[in-house]
This record gives structure tokens, sequence and C-alpha cells, in this order.
């Protein structure tokens, strides 16, 4: 069954066409640099807020028009992965991702719903040997289910505990049959309410040792794919231990787990954490540990996950400019976190958010390389921090300075000398280089 009939599939028709089901920059087959657009942005489509999002929230009830919500169970199930393979191919992405819970539903007990995993996997497994799309990534859903209530790896209950392990254990095993490039942790109840009835440590120590159990097993069954922790400060928890990549990055430390996780990052989880994106990716790039990203933005004025497709080009340039310069994201992509607004509940929207999405980081790519290629950046940034190259500043950074040194070299100092920071002079050369874009 077709449930996109009136879709032809999607194409580059270049920035002048007038044509709402074609890409305007995104050319897939477009040499920027060494590679090629798709292999530069690696674009993946998420299966929650394309395929099981109904446009419900915490005031209203769902309003999406989907063609394929008519059926219940597992026969809605299995029409969602048709018209996910029906979507992926018409929009010639190269991946996707999804939950455990996203393709399947649960069932009366843990049996019943790794049963249902399996039938819904088996017909994934056929759809991906004639398609092109790739799985990016795969996670377990564990903060849904009132069983999660006080969290999953870090859950005061053993139960639960053991529960969320045989999920993950699953997740795993389903990762390696589809040749999942990474597998995601995304602790959505990982934290806690009030630290009054919390054993942080306790809760802490448990993580660690969940994330070692999965990391070995992983082995055991030879599943290779990147390991990913998604960083998010709050919502639904007051406070998550994966807060943002600098504190995930000290307990990935603390726990002897660096060697085996990198980060996917979300561009709305950094809004929510009092960072920009390009904050958080680079706290990553600079620590060797940039591993994937979920392409959406936030409304700044919302204190709260909006998952708003990215069109703000100002964003997805200085986005591609930190993972250009992480030389790409290996395994990774640039997943599609996002969902149409509840205004846009028609099947077309599907189409156009993504549309908007993929030419919106086309864009940022083209912009990014060109700055990277002119060093308009590097440049300045080498020159404000000349000092550092040549004399004292040299001892400082070889480890050559010592206070004695440094005092020697202060007490026969003259007055210091500082260059501006031309803040705005680079943000305007950003636009400089946007606006060219467009000129083309």
């Amino acid at each position: 069954m077709a449930y996109f009939e009136n879709i032809k599939p999607v194409k580059f028709e270049g920035a002048n066409s007038s044509n709402p089901f074609s890409f305007k920059f995104y050319n897939p087959e477009e040499k920027v640099g060494n590679k090629t657009m798709e292999e530069h942005l690696r674009f993946a489509v998420s299966y929650w807020h394309t395929f099981t999002f109904d446009g419900s929230d915490p005031f209203g009830s769902g309003n999406m028009k989907r063609p394929w919500d008519y059926l219940k169970g597992m026969d809605l199930a299995k029409a969602r992965v048709e018209a996910a393979f029906e979507f992926f191919e018409k929009m010639n992405v190269p991946y996707f991702c999804f939950h455990d819970i996203d393709i399947a539903p649960e069932g009366d007990n843990l049996k019943g719903t790794l049963e249902n995993l399996d039938t819904v996997v088996d017909m994934i497994e056929e759809y991906m040997k004639t398609s092109k799309t790739k799985l990016l990534w795969n996670t377990a859903n564990m903060f849904t289910h009132p069983r999660f209530v006080h969290g999953a790896a870090t859950s005061n209950n053993a139960d639960v505990y053991a529960h969320a392990a045989a999920k993950v254990k699953k997740g795993l095993e389903i990762g390696k049959r589809l040749g999942g490039e990474n597998y995601v942790f995304w602790g959505g109840r990982e934290g806690y309410e009030t630290l009054l009835n919390t054993d942080m440590k306790l809760e802490l120590d448990n993580l660690g040792r969940f994330f070692h159990m999965a990391v070995d097993y992983a082995k055991e069954i030879g599943f290779d794919a990147q390991f990913l922790i998604e960083p998010k400060p709050q919502e639904p928890t007051k406070h998550q231990y994966d807060f943002d990549v600098a504190t995930g990055l000290s307990f990935l430390q603390k726990y002897d787990l660096q060697d085996h996780f990198k980060f996917n990052i979300e561009a709305n989880h950094a809004t929510l954490a009092g960072h920009t994106f390009e904050h958080e990716l680079r706290t990553a790039r600079i620590n060797g540990m940039l591993g994937s990203v979920d392409a959406n933005q936030g409304d700044t004025l919302l204190g709260w996950d909006t998952d708003e497709f990215p069109t703000d080009l100002y964003s997805t340039t200085l986005a591609m400019y930190e993972i250009l310069k992480n030389d790409g994201l290996g395994r990774g992509g640039l997943n599609f976190d996002a969902k149409v607004r509840r205004g846009s509940f028609e099947a077309d929207d599907l189409f156009h958010a993504h549309i908007a999405g993929m030419d919106s980081f086309a864009v940022g790519l083209r912009v990014a390389h060109r700055l990277i290629e002119d060093k308009v950046l590097d440049n300045f940034v080498a020159d404000r921090y000349a000092s550092f190259s040549e004399g004292i500043g040299k001892d400082i950074v070889e480890g050559k300075a010592d206070f004695h040194s440094l005092e020697k070299y202060a007490l026969e100092l003259g007055d210091i000398q500082h260059k501006s920071g031309r803040q705005e002079f680079l943000k305007a050369t950003i636009n400089q280089h946007l606006l060219q874009e467009f000129a083309k």
C-alpha cells in the first residue's frame, strides 16, 4: 500500500524552483571539499516524531492526520514500517533511527514485548535488503512506561534496573542484526526530582555499572557500533545526570567509560542547558568526543523541548563549522529529532519539514566550508592568541614556565596592551558569507 501517493521522489531543483516538494540547496551529489553533501551530512529520519507522533501536547489530544492511523496494535506497527520506507525512498535519505517502542507496541509482559519487536524487526530487515536507507542508531525507550517513574538504570528499584537491562540487551541485538552504526543511551528519567529522597552516589555508580555491562555485552555478541550518550539538563526530571557535554564527560571519565562512548548532541538540549548548539559541539569536539547530532532547534522564548525542525541558517552554519573542524561525524549523522508543529497536521507537512531542515544544513555546510577554506576565523583567532606563540607565552604553552620565571617577566613589564576582540566584525563577516551564498 502507498501512503504518500501524491508525492513524487524529492529532487534537487535549485534555489529558483517553485516546486514545494524539491530541494533548493541540498544536492546530495554536489561536492563540498572532498565529499558529497550526502557524505558530509548523513541525514537520518527519526521514526518517533515522523511516524508515531500524533500531535498531542499537555493541553490537547492528538490531531495529526496519518493514513495509517485507522489501524491498531501490530497492524499499525507494520503499516508504519511500510510508510517509513516509502518516505525514506521519496526523501532519498541514507539513514533512520528509532526507539524500541516506536517500531512495536509493548506486550502484556516483557516476553510479549520482545516477541513484538522480533516480528517488526523481521519486517524492517526485509525492507532494508532493497533500500539504500540504513540504521544510524537505535535505542531503548526507558522513560514512557510508568515502571520508569523513578528512572531506569538509576532507579531505586532493582527490578526496574533488571527490566531496563533486558531492554538494552535486546536493543543491542537488534542493532547488530540491522547493521546499526551507533547505539544511543538517552537517560530520559536518569536524574532526580529532589535530593531529599535520593542516594545520588548509588544511582551514579549503578549507571556506570549499567554502561559497563552494555559495553561487555556488545563485545560478547560482536556488535561494534559507536556508543553515544545524549545530554539533556532537565525535562522530565528536575535534574538529569547527563546535564550537558561537560557533565557527561566528567561522568565517563570517573567511571572509565571515555574510550567506549561519544556524545550525540541535540541543539534543543543545548538551549535547555543554557548553552548554544555550537558550544556543546565544540566542547565535545576539542575533547575528541563528538559522535552524532540530533538536528533540531528550540524556541528561546519557551523553556521546554519544542523539537522544531532546524531553519536557523546562522545556527546551521556554526554547527557545520564545528562538524567540519571535527573532520565530520564519522559513524554519526544528522538525525532530525524534530516534529512538525501541531498546526501542521497533514501528511504532506512531513515532507515540507524535512526539506526545510535538509536545505538549512546544506546552506550551513556550504558557508562553513568557505569560512574554513578562507581561514576567516582561524586567522583572526591565531592573531588574537599570538602572544602564546613566542617568548614567555610559548614557554607557558610548552610547560617551561613556572611562577618564578613568570614573576620575573611580569616585574619587567610596562603597560599591558590589548587587541580588540572585534565580535561585531566577526558576526558581520559570517553574515557576509551567508548572504554571498544567496547572491550566487
